[in-house]
């Protein structure tokens, strides 16, 4: 009696450790797929993945040459970023003025570049056709001077016409492009100012200046002032903008 006893005890206790496993085992294969979609595991491979280079020159795209370099920090760690203007080299974009000779009409670019800790760097946006060539038509006067640089964290563009005036773009990392978040242009004769206008795209808040004295000297200028609100159907990024010289129609 004892003996079936005993023998039916180990029997059950060995069923229920079999069962035990059986249930253990899903378990685990259920947490090795977790382990492998984590979202922050998938993040680390893209970065290590990203491609970097030494040399900024070399994220050069066939079919265009370096014209400028910009260097200042633009996601404010601490390292010199790079800022690249490039320039197509389209044959057919080559014309001849009758007073000024043989000029290069190709359309310029620009290429942005975050320094590593590797002190390499890697590619954050580009826009290679944005601006147009520093051979243009400036009218009764030269073409806008295009420049480009860093101030603050921010990218700016801008264009500066002498004693017309200027006009320029400030831009801020958002993600990995660079959101319009600002614009200034000023309206000049000689050294008087004629208008002022300052655009946040943050605050969708726009301040137009006019000189109301058309007599003044340099610094003598009164001017009215005038607030209004704009719209914009969605964020302007700088990767997107065709051309800077018509992007004033969406302001």
């Amino acid at each position: 009696m004892k003996k079936s006893f005993l023998i039916a005890m180990f029997t059950f206790l060995a069923l229920s450790s079999c069962k035990k496993e059986e249930k253990a085992k899903p378990i685990s294969e259920k947490n090795d797929v977790i382990a492998t979609t984590n979202p922050t595991e998938n993040e680390e491979v893209v970065k290590v993945d990203r491609i970097t280079k030494k040399n900024p020159k070399d994220f050069i795209p066939k079919g265009f040459v370096f014209f400028e370099e910009v260097y200042g920090d633009l996601n404010k760690d601490g390292l010199k970023d790079c800022i690249l203007i490039i320039k197509g080299t389209d044959k057919d974009k080559f014309v001849v003025d009758e007073s000024r000779g043989k000029l290069d009409r190709n359309r310029r670019g620009i290429i942005v570049l975050f320094k590593t800790k590797n002190n390499d760097y890697e590619l954050i946006t580009e826009n290679n056709t944005c601006f147009s060539s520093e051979n243009e038509e400036g009218g009764a006067y030269y073409a806008p001077e295009l420049m480009v640089y860093e101030e603050k964290g921010n990218l700016f563009v801008h264009y500066a016409h002498g004693r017309y005036g200027y006009w320029k773009y400030t831009f801020r990392l958002k993600d990995s492009d660079f959101q319009l978040i600002g614009y200034d242009s000023s309206d000049n004769t000689g050294p008087r100012v004629n208008n002022e206008t300052s655009i946040n795209y943050l605050t969708m808040k726009r301040q137009d200046k006019t000189n109301m004295n058309n007599d003044a000297e340099s610094g003598d200028e009164v001017f009215e002032e005038k607030w209004s609100t704009i719209k914009v159907q969605k964020p302007i990024m700088l990767s997107e903008i065709k051309d800077f010289d018509e992007l004033d129609s969406s302001i």
